[in-house]
């Protein structure tokens, strides 16, 4: 069991650290306010990783449970946010001066909305428990699936933190401060690809 658990800290924390908007978000926010917001970030995201982990296994466990009605629905959810972050980052990008960091409480409900509405969480999630428990599927109960969720927050948790710790760097917050405007519109490019790619891809499901 407890090598189970080593193993859930271990993958989730490499799901992070793997490229797409969460890890640009936090890399921005950094780069652009300082390490405590985009710290702050990655607390909020929690959330998300906390609501699609209990997801992944339930599914696991007990498929049935959870309608195809409610990944549709969060699935355009995702879309119409990361379109909404893609336009503040033009916005910022057209007019730097008027910029703003994110206060403790904004960057935190922002990570959260953040982490709610991301559709691609939830099939990572289930191929990384799918992975860790192989034939040993029997091993999830009510009284273990709180342990692989704490295991799995605990690796999302440290890894948010090094990507934020990273992001503070003087290097990289210089580079981001001679290159901001051009930055800012290429987040924005990404937001929105990534958006069009969930309907896409919803669309022809």
């Amino acid at each position: 069991m407890l090598s189970l658990l080593a193993a859930t800290v271990l993958s989730c924390a490499l799901v992070v650290l793997t490229p797409g908007p969460g890890v640009l978000m936090v890399l921005h926010l950094g780069a652009s306010g300082g390490r405590r917001s985009s710290f702050v970030f990655v607390l909020g995201h929690l959330a998300g990783d906390l609501m699609w982990s209990l997801l992944a296994l339930v599914a696991l466990r007990w498929v049935r449970l959870i309608s195809p009605v409610f990944f549709t629905a969060l699935t355009v959810a995702s879309a119409l946010y990361l379109i909404y972050l893609g336009v503040r980052a033009l916005t910022s990008a057209g007019a730097p001066q008027r910029a703003t960091t994110l206060g403790g409480r904004q960057a935190m409900l922002q990570g959260a909305a953040f982490g709610m509405t991301n559709p691609k969480s939830y099939p990572v999630t289930l191929a990384v428990f799918t992975a860790v428990l192989g034939d040993r599927i029997e091993l999830l109960t009510v009284a273990t699936i709180p342990l692989f969720l704490a295991a799995g927050l605990l690796g999302c948790l440290a890894s948010g933190a090094l990507l934020s710790w990273i992001s503070g760097l003087p290097a990289l917050r210089h580079a981001y401060g001679r290159a901001a405007p051009t930055i800012s519109r290429l987040v924005a490019l990404v937001f929105f690809g990534f958006a069009a790619w969930s309907l896409v891809h919803l669309w022809l499901r």
